[in-house]
This record gives C-alpha cells, sequence and structure tokens, in this order.
C-alpha cells in the first residue's frame, strides 16, 4: 500500500514528549493541561483556552534515578514517567492533574511536586489529586463530579480563567466526540478482510490524539479519512491471522509493529491511550448538567479493571468477547506492563475466560515500557501464537490449506 500522508508526520512528532504541535498550542496562548490516566474526563481538560495532553516517555531508556525514588517493585510507566519529567522532558505543562487509578502512577506524581520537576517561573502552575470511583452507582457519579469540579474546574477557572460554564463543557465535549468520531471511521477499515490501513498505522494516529492537542489534530484526521477511502490494499493478503490486543498502557506502537512483523494483524485495540473505550462519543441531553452526563459516562464505560463492581469484573470480559467477534479477530492478545498490579489480576482472569468461556486462542505476556529492551523474546512468542492460530484453522478445515 502507498504510504499515509500524514503517518511520517505523526510518527515523528511522537518521538517526544514535547512535541511540535504542544509548542505550537503553547504559541497559540493554549494552557496545558497534563494528566496520567484514562479516567480522567478529556474534555473538561480541554475547556475553551486549554489542551490536554496525557504524559508519556517515549523511547525510555535507562530509569535509574526514578527508581532511586520509587524502588524496581513499581511499574514501568510510573517510573518511565518521573524519570522523563526530573529530565525536564514535561516542562511544557501548566499544570497536572492525576486520579488514584493506581497508587503507582500517584507516586510518581508526588514525587515530581516534590522534586519541583515543573512550573518552573510560573506562578499558577499546580498539582491536583483526584478520588475516583469504584463501581458504577449514582452514588460514584455524585463523587465523580465532586471531584470534577474540585480539582479540574475550579482551579483552572481560578488560575487560569478558564470558562467552566455549562456551555463550555458541552462545546468541549462537541468538539471530543468529533475527534473520536474520526478515529472511530478511520478504525472502521480494520474489519475488511485485506484491510487498507494497518493496526501500527491507526494506532499512531490514535495516540496523537492522545499527546498532541486536539484541535492541531483535526484536520490531519479528515484528510486521512477521505484519503482511505481511495487507498488500496496489498492485492494479495499478507496477514496470517487477525489479533485484538487487550490490555494496560499501551503508548509504545513499537509494540503493535512488533505483532504486525509476525504476520498478525491488529485488528481492534483494548487497552489505555487505544479507541476502546477511549474514544467512545459521549452523548449529552438538556434534560441534566453537562458535568454530571460527562462523569456518568466515564463511569459507565470505563473497562478499567480498578472498577471492582462484580458486573464491571464479569463485563470487561463480555467486552473484550464482543469486540473479538466484531473484528473478526482469530485470537486475544492479553498484554501488562511489567510490574502493573491491576492489569495483572486482570489478565490472568481474562485470559482464562476468553479461552474457557468464549473459545478464542490467547497469548498473555507481560512486556517492557520500551518493547525494544526485549523484541527478541516478546518475538518469538509472538511468531509462536500465529502459528498455533494457523494449526487451529487447518484442523477446522479438515487438514486442508
Amino acid at each position: 500500500m502507498r504510504d499515509l500522508k500524514y503517518l511520517q508526520y505523526l510518527e515523528d512528532l511522537l518521538q517526544q514528549a514535547n512535541n511540535k504541535l504542544i509548542e505550537k498550542a503553547r504559541e497559540d496562548g493554549k494552557v496545558c493541561v497534563a494528566y496520567t490516566c484514562e479516567n480522567v474526563p478529556e474534555p473538561l481538560l480541554n475547556l475553551d483556552g486549554a489542551v490536554s495532553i496525557r504524559l508519556h516517555a517515549p523511547n525510555t531508556g535507562s530509569m535509574d534515578i526514578a527508581t532511586y525514588y520509587m524502588t524496581n517493585l513499581l511499574c514501568e510507566p510510573s517510573r518511565a514517567l518521573l524519570e522523563r519529567a526530573i529530565e525536564g522532558g514535561f516542562n511544557f505543562a501548566d499544570c497536572v492533574i492525576t486520579p488514584d487509578g493506581c497508587t503507582m502512577m500517584n507516586r510518581a506524581v508526588e514525587n515530581m511536586e516534590l522534586l519541583h520537576t515543573m512550573g518552573a517561573g510560573n506562578p499558577n502552575f499546580f498539582h491536583e489529586y483526584m478520588e475516583i470511583a469504584f463501581k458504577n452507582t449514582q452514588n460514584d457519579v455524585n463523587l465523580s463530579v465532586l471531584q470534577c469540579s474540585n480539582h479540574i474546574l475550579k482551579p483552572l477557572h481560578e488560575k487560569y480563567g478558564i470558562d467552566i460554564s455549562d456551555a463550555a463543557i458541552r462545546k468541549a465535549v462537541a468538539e471530543h466526540n468529533k475527534v473520536c468520531a474520526l478515529i472511530r471511521a478511520i478504525g472502521e477499515f480494520r474489519k475488511e478482510a485485506n484491510p487498507r490501513i494497518t493496526g501500527y498505522e491507526f494506532h499512531v494516529f490514535c495516540l496523537a490524539t492522545y499527546v498532541c492537542p486536539k484541535y492541531l489534530l483535526v484536520d490531519i484526521l479528515e484528510e486521512t479519512l477521505e484519503e482511505l477511502k481511495t487507498r488500496e490494499p496489498d492485492a494479495k493478503n499478507p496477514w496470517r491471522a487477525r489479533v485484538l490486543v487487550v490490555g494496560s498502557e499501551m503508548d509504545d506502537s513499537g509494540f503493535i509493529k512488533l505483532i504486525e512483523e509476525q504476520g498478525a494483524f491488529v485488528c481492534a485495540d483494548r487497552f489505555c491511550f487505544g479507541s476502546y473505550p477511549g474514544r467512545e462519543p459521549i452523548v449529552l441531553t438538556e434534560d441534566e448538567d453537562a458535568l454530571t452526563q460527562v462523569c456518568r459516562h466515564y463511569i459507565q464505560h470505563c473497562q478499567c479493571p480498578r472498577m471492582m463492581s462484580m458486573d464491571k469484573v464479569y463485563g470487561r470480559k463480555q467486552y473484550v468477547a464482543d469486540l473479538a467477534k466484531e473484528y473478526g479477530a482469530d485470537g486475544v492478545i492479553y498484554e501488562q506492563v511489567k510490574f502493573c498490579d491491576p492489569w495483572a489480576y486482570e489478565r490472568t482472569l481474562g485470559s482464562s475466560m476468553l479461552q474457557l468461556d468464549f473459545g478464542y486462542p490467547v497469548l498473555s505476556v507481560d512486556r517492557p515500557y520500551n518493547i525494544a529492551s526485549s523484541a527478541g523474546q516478546m518475538r518469538t512468542r509472538v511468531q509462536a501464537f500465529v502459528e498455533s492460530i494457523e494449526i487451529k484453522k487447518l484442523q477446522q478445515r479438515g487438514g486442508k490449506a
């Protein structure tokens, strides 16, 4: 297939946490609101005059300094972010908002604050920590409204004069939904028997919507969607299997590329930084305030393993099975970044249930934050998984190729 026009441009952007689009947003006078977890409602960080930037640490190497402060028993993403903050890689941020999605990420941001890694020369800079619900009840919605009011809206308004009215929130949701609709439309092409976009290409575009200002990506996404409508796939389908990737924080597109280099097409994504459920449009009505509806949406659609009610625990496995069926996956790869406790339990339970209850072949792996550090071992495991799927297909056809 011919290269997508903006693929190389976005690949280059994603090599830096402080990329050129962030610099452009700052030149435009935008307040850069850094955050660390999918449980923070993005539209509330993208009110007029503000842009959300989810922190990530591309091309992470040594994490020795962060490990000194946090020990080597905490997850690699939290240490990678602290290391990058100490290096000065997040100096673009005008504030940092983090939820208690997990203790490890909270600990990383606490160290960023204690070490004064950001905000030099900015008297309005602030850190905020949010309590997050564990269940899907009205009490949890009420808690989320209170937390978002106190730790997002109030400080943004008081420190930077951001408009936090109901009308402003509705406008931000509409802009958020536009980006979600474009990403989902681009992702729909992955359902094709011979797809005209690879899983790696899609992940690059999707990841950019988390770590770059969204308003600067709309034109790129619209043009890419039109480009895909006339893009011709390779005459011969190069894929040996179709896999759904499920799991924890995934801002390393190299992992998706590694999977596809072994002949497994990544047909859908259910992980942090992915399009499911993170790019689900938010439906608002006029009979209730926008803030409450946004908070309810995030609680109801949350697929994070920190949600512990039984309907959520079993619902997450059904959600994966439904995605696998919708996108025609032959198997599922459950991935967990090293030392991520919530996903360690989720991966164990999910891997078993997807095989026993839904009949999908599953590859269960833990991985480093930067896959380049152990690419050889992972490549071997994916190759073996692809071969096992091919053998299963042969058996189902009675041994006929």
